[in-house]
């Protein structure tokens, strides 16, 4: 009995595991693997420490073993062996979740270590597997991920890089950081963008709600994990901030609007650039992007959201920094016929000055589509002062010939940007609406009831200064 009673005692000391000693027992299997060349014969006692740690339950002692283990395969240069060593201790039985993400970070950090590209892609393709369907190292699965596809890229294999990137949807990740997040999804569209694969691109795209870049971090609520054992990462140094990010959003939907020559998009992508703080306050950077913003809104379809944000910016006390392009946008805001020729020659220098606007085979589409917008101007400026005009006429005031300008017209109104009606034999425009019955009756009961509105606020006035006066009405 008394046998019995010690023996429980012993091991319940046991139990009692002295961390300091345990540190030297592995700094010691780790130095005899290297001073005798006998790797195998350490990480073999190691993984007994392990198993002794694990079965204990012991999250620290375990945690410190697997260190000690992968760091006795890197210092010994063993790169294979450091990949089957991640594998089997990620299929021990019962192995702690909390030393699997301590060999998955430590592993992490001998990616950059790695003595060339092929040894760095093994890693990493042997951390993947590890990680692949465990919620708790989901986020060094996609930072793994990223790592990877940033080395295809290097290779020159985009297309393989974004299916790899693909692959991992981090919106549903509840520990990951916003910043973090955005950055993942943002590097997602890039490579989507550079394959010209525009239909996904948009798709990832719409992931990204951009209200995000304008909440109020002081009203909005702190972000909890999905899973409440989970703490929230903090995103790593390389992360931009959520502004910087912002700006990075709306170049990469630049880069997509421009596919199908969305100009009123593309405005409204610079305009929130310019939105940027960051941005605003540096005359170096608004500058640049409010050139931009005005000759896209100049290349834009005319509609009410152009006209309101051409006014908008015409407004902006900020353009007067730059009177060129606000007289730009007043020729555009007035209702005064506009003359191509003279306005390409007064501003060709800045039209030079935007390559990436009116450069290239893309440049001349859009002095294609500059021309077009001032005669679609011309001819509302028209419709305003004319309600009927010979097709001739019209031809003059254009400065163009009869055939080019029945087309532009025809144009115009099949996208009802104007309502007209052309009288081809007797060649006369007619700008006005023809009205049906039903509309002319509406008209007129309008316009009665407003006249016996009139009417009865006109005798009560009457009666009122009759009784002031003491005024005696006839009675008729």
């Amino acid at each position: 009995m008394e046998d019995d009673a010690s023996k429980k005692e012993g091991s319940g000391k046991a139990k009692a595991i002295n961390y300091d000693e345990l540190d030297e027992n592995i700094q010691t299997h780790k130095t005899q693997a290297l001073k005798h060349n006998k790797l195998s014969d350490a990480v073999e006692s190691l993984l007994n420490i392990e198993k002794q740690m694990r079965l204990a339950a012991d999250i620290t002692g375990t945690k410190k073993v697997v260190a000690g283990i992968l760091e006795a395969c890197f210092e010994a240069g063993d790169w294979k062996g450091l990949n089957e060593q991640i594998v089997l201790l990620s299929k021990r039985r019962a192995q702690l979740k909390q030393a699997v993400v301590e060999m998955v970070q430590k592993a992490m950090a001998y990616i950059d270590k790695a003595p060339d590209v092929e040894t760095q892609i093994e890693l990493i393709k042997t951390l993947n597997t590890v990680t692949a369907g465990k919620i708790y190292v989901e986020i060094q699965r996609a930072r793994l991920t990223k790592r990877l596809a940033k080395i295809k890229e290097l290779q020159g294999k985009i297309d393989e890089a974004a299916e790899i990137m693909q692959e991992v949807a981090v919106e549903t990740f509840g520990a990951m950081a916003r910043t973090e997040k955005l950055a993942f999804i943002l590097e997602q569209v890039r490579l989507c963008l550079d394959r010209k694969d525009f239909v996904r691109a948009q798709i990832l795209a719409k992931k990204i709600n951009p209200r995000v870049f304008t909440a109020d971090p002081a009203k909005e609520k702190k972000e909890k994990p999905m899973d409440p054992e989970q703490v929230m990462e903090a995103a790593p140094a390389d992360i931009p901030s959520l502004l910087d990010l912002k700006v990075l959003f709306y170049e990469l939907m630049i880069r997509y609007y421009r596919h199908g020559r969305e100009y009123l998009e593309i405005c409204r992508a610079y305009q929130n650039i310019y939105d940027t703080p960051s941005v605003r306050d540096d005359p170096l950077k608004w500058q640049p992007v409010m050139k931009k913003i005005v000759w896209y809104l100049c290349l834009a379809p005319h509609d009410p959201m152009q006209r309101s944000l051409m006014q908008a910016t015409h407004d902006d006390k900020k353009l007067l920094e730059l009177p060129k392009y606000k007289a730009l946008l007043k020729q555009f805001i007035t209702l005064e016929v506009v003359r191509w020729k003279s306005l390409s020659d007064l501003y060709r220098p800045a039209m030079e000055s935007e390559p990436d606007i009116f450069g290239g085979e893309w440049g001349k589409k859009s002095l294609e589509d500059l021309k077009q917008r001032i005669v679609e101007h011309n001819i509302l400026v028209i419709s305003k002062y004319y309600a009927r005009v010979t097709l001739k006429r019209l031809s003059e005031l254009l400065d163009l010939p009869t055939e080019e300008t029945e087309k532009y017209l025809a144009d115009m109104v099949t996208t009802k940007a104007l309502v007209a009606k052309v009288d081809r034999p007797a060649g006369i425009i007619n700008f006005q609406a023809r009205q049906d019955s039903h509309e002319v009756l509406n008209t007129w009961a309008v316009s009665i009831e407003k006249l016996l509105e009139l009417v009865e606020k006109s005798c009560h006035q009457i009666h009122k200064e009759a009784m002031l006066h003491k005024v005696a009405l006839p009675v008729s």
